[in-house]
């Protein structure tokens, strides 16, 4: 019955867990519970972390990171990785390699210029991504994570883990952009230590399950901190000291990582949790007596395995607590009821003893009497002690559970003060207070988070708003730019109109010409001269319009730079309300109303982003007709330009031209033919600047709009914002 743990350690188990057999579904659903939660808090960072990465990425495509010639771009590519690195709080440094492995970027000026070429701790990692695919590498021992400090967590040691996303041009391998996060940070996210649900015992840890691309670690090794590490709970132990059991002492030198494998030190296998984990996949066991664990104490728990994104590695965790402190509840029902017991035993006692003694010596009246005396002050006195055992007790408790929830209801808690479960007995009251704890300890986390999102983003909006301003100037610059254009480009066509009256009119008067007499050909040879003056005046004007449509270009080609801020800032604040929704979901009915507040963020970020590609599609509409009217101008140089030499070839045939009068109506009739070319050319030019001062129109419209949802996002972070911060926050947890 008592199995490996023997009758001593085995019976009082046994009671424990035979008293209250009936929580072991409970049991089961919290396991199964603090499991679920546990993994998928870590598939949620990675992915966060994963998208912080592809945003650098993107945002380093339009820089030239990786060439000789990149001291230009030095100070953007520093900007970035530090926005990087403000936006993951989590990363201890983030670096770029170029297609050499070499440090060419990073957050920690010492690491620059070390190369990874011939492997080092990065080996494997790179090796991965010059296949073209990210890869989530490690843990593993690195002296400069040690060096560099730690990022988030309390605790810090030289244990990594490294994201690694490869720069792929024309599909070769040139660098990658890495991010380093303590391993500490890993035991940071499955422990919650103030909110723990079995502060003596309780602990999540990660082991090797499958590996894949770590072969040399083999299953069952621990892949993160342990609570018997960091001296944080209250029973047994510590690993760094080394825990004594019957069969030798457990113990790690530097850290729990990789130097612990999690064996059963009776058998020397890995103990049954583990390995049924490994073999199964997952595992839930909460029944006596339990399994043994690498201190060879009855434990209970569930085993999980998953793999993170872009990770080769299976994984494993367990999340365990001792059977001892999971079952020495002592309900108040259980309680109360051996409380009544006794008394009604001890009760039965003296009413017997008093019969015994006035049987015989006094009248029955006398008797009855007496015993009617003796029961009802027995009676007070067992009512009064069972008051103070057990109601009292129980009320006090509940009273102090309810003024800790009444104060933290009212809307401006203190969300970090904890209950001391320790004041409670061990029964359900107990229990409870754990449970507030833990519910207080993940809204806090969640409220943090939501915080540090709201600020984030508030940071961006503000950017936004700047570079929205910024546009806002360049396109009204280029607006004024295109009214010039405009203006040039009417004047120039109210030329060409006078030019055509004045040539239709001479093309009459050289035809009078030829009727009346070869006298009046210096009539017609003054009309010439006026028509070359004029044709001068239209080659000013066409080349005036064809300076300002370069200069018209040359505005245009800044706004997409513009936008582009304007398009990376909307990303990032979508990636943060994605992340405030994530962390509003965790924390179920508490956190419905940031969802909201999130989900507004992310319709706005979207909305700015559909205005930034409209815009953006503007911008290209403008450029397309600003070329068509560059490329119609120089056409009307061109033909200008034929219109001058011809007349000046009608002047020269006028002045000797007594007796040509054949090639005089050659002549006009080619002036009229080219003042008709002409004419068809400004037909043109007006159709296009309608057409350009109009899409100027829509896009300082649409800038207009931007700057109006800038403001909203602001408004509305603003608005967050004031909803957290009526809660009082450890603000060391912010991660």
């Amino acid at each position: 019955m008592f199995d490996w743990l023997g009758f001593r350690k085995g019976l009082p188990l046994w009671w424990s867990y035979r008293l209250n057999r009936h929580i072991k579904e409970d049991v089961e659903h919290i396991f199964e519970g603090i499991a679920h939660t546990r993994t998928e808090i870590l598939r949620g960072w990675a992915i966060a972390y994963w998208s912080n990465l592809d945003r650098l990425l993107e945002q380093l495509t339009g820089t030239e990171a990786l060439k000789e010639s990149a001291s230009k771009d030095a100070s953007l590519v520093e900007k970035l990785l530090t926005a990087a690195m403000k936006s993951g709080a989590d990363f201890s440094e983030v670096f770029i390699l170029n297609e050499k492995a070499a440090v060419v970027y990073s957050t920690h000026n010492a690491h620059v210029g070390r190369s990874y070429a011939a492997g080092g701790v990065l080996g494997k990692g790179l090796e991965e991504t010059r296949k073209g695919v990210k890869c989530l590498f490690g843990p593993f021992s690195d002296p400069l994570t040690l060096q560099i400090g730690p990022s988030t967590s309390p605790f810090h040691d030289a244990m990594t883990i490294a994201f690694i996303s490869p720069i792929m041009v024309g599909g070769q391998w040139k660098g990658a952009v890495c991010g380093r996060v303590p391993n500490d940070v890993l035991g940071d996210l499955i422990q919650r230590e103030s909110g723990h649900v079995y502060p003596d015992s309780g602990d999540n840890y990660l082991f090797m399950a499958k590996p894949g691309l770590n072969k040399q670690i083999v299953p069952g090794t621990a892949l993160s901190r342990s609570r018997f590490e960091d001296l944080t709970f209250t029973h047994g132990d510590n690993l760094k000291d080394g825990v004594r059991t019957d069969y030798g002492i457990v113990g790690v030198k530097e850290h729990t990582e990789l130097e612990l494998v999690f064996t059963d030190p009776a058998t020397g296998q890995l103990h049954p949790g583990v390995a049924g984990t490994i073999a199964k996949g997952n595992n839930l066991f909460v029944e006596y007596p339990g399994y043994s664990d690498y201190r060879h104490i009855s434990v209970i728990g569930k085993g999980v395995t998953f793999q993170l994104p872009h990770c080769s590695d299976v994984w494993g965790m367990m999340c365990e607590g001792d059977l001892e402190e999971v079952y020495r509840i002592r309900s108040i029902d259980w309680k109360m009821f051996s409380l009544q017991i006794r008394f009604i035993t001890l009760m039965l006692l003296v009413t017997a003893g008093s019969f015994w003694l006035l049987n015989g010596h006094v009248s029955n009246g006398v008797g009855a009497a007496i015993m009617v005396g003796v029961n009802l002050l027995f009676g007070g006195i067992g009512a009064s002690l069972i008051r103070r055992q057990g109601s009292k007790p129980i009320a006090k408790q509940l009273a102090q559970i309810n003024k800790f929830i009444r104060i933290n209801a009212e809307g401006k808690g203190d969300l970090t003060q904890r209950l001391k479960v320790d004041e409670f007995a061990g029964d359900e009251t107990r229990d409870l207070a754990k449970w507030i704890n833990n519910m207080i300890d993940s809204l806090e986390g969640i409220m943090l988070q939501v915080k540090q999102a709201a600020a984030e983003v508030q940071v961006s909006q503000e950017r936004m708003n700047d570079s929205t301003g910024s546009t806002e100037q360049s396109t009204g610059r280029m607006s004024t730019k295109i009214h010039d254009m405009i203006r040039s480009l009417r004047g120039q066509l109210k030329d060409i109109d006078v030019a055509k009256d004045v040539t239709q009119n001479m093309s009459g008067t050289l035809r009078e010409l030829e009727q009346k007499a070869s006298g009046q050909i210096a009539v017609a040879q003054d009309e010439v001269e006026r028509i070359g003056q004029k044709m001068t005046h239209i080659s000013a004007k066409v080349e005036e319009t064809n300076q300002t449509i370069q200069t018209f270009l040359q505005t245009t080609q800044e706004i997409p730079k513009l936008l582009k801020v304007i398009e990376e800032i909307s990303a990032q604040t979508n990636l943060l309300s994605l992340n405030a929704s994530i962390e509003a979901a965790r924390v179920g009915e508490h956190g419905k109303g940031f969802a909201v507040v999130a989900g507004e963020i992310r319709k706005l970020a979207d909305l700015t982003k559909k205005s930034t590609t409209e815009i953006n599609e503007t911008i290209e509409h403008i450029e397309r007709h600003a070329n068509e009217a560059f490329i119609s101008m120089e056409e009307g140089t061109k033909v200008v330009l034929e219109g001058t030499q011809i007349v000046a070839a009608a002047s020269e045939i006028l002045s000797t031209a007594n007796a040509h009068d054949t090639m005089k109506t050659q002549v006009v009739e080619e002036v009229v033919a080219l003042m008709e070319k002409i004419a068809a050319v400004s037909k043109e030019n007006r159709q296009i600047s309608a057409e350009v001062e109009h899409t100027v129109k829509e896009l300082l419209q649409d800038m207009h709009h931007v700057r109006q949802t800038t403001g909203d996002v602001g408004a509305i972070t603003q608005s967050m914002l004031l909803l957290v911060n009526q809660f009082h926050l450890t603000e060391s947890r912010i991660r």
